[in-house]
């Protein structure tokens, strides 16, 4: 599963978390990168990341695929 770049971005900005936020959260340096490169993630990863940032996966991932 690959979370979407620009949902991303949009992500962070209604959580008004960065990278440093998302990171103190507890949630992994080198997946994160993962997420921003665009590599495929499990289903839970991005789960944990949607819950740390307070928002649905839907909000993360592309849905037309």
């Amino acid at each position: 599963m690959k979370v979407n770049r620009s949902k991303f971005d949009v992500a962070k900005a209604r959580s008004c978390m960065g990278r440093k936020e998302i990171l103190a959260a507890g949630f992994p340096d080198g997946t994160l990168r993962g997420v921003v490169s665009g590599r495929n993630l499990k289903p839970e990863t991005v789960g944990r990341l949607a819950k740390i940032m307070g928002v649905d996966v839907l909000d993360l991932i592309d849905t037309d695929n």
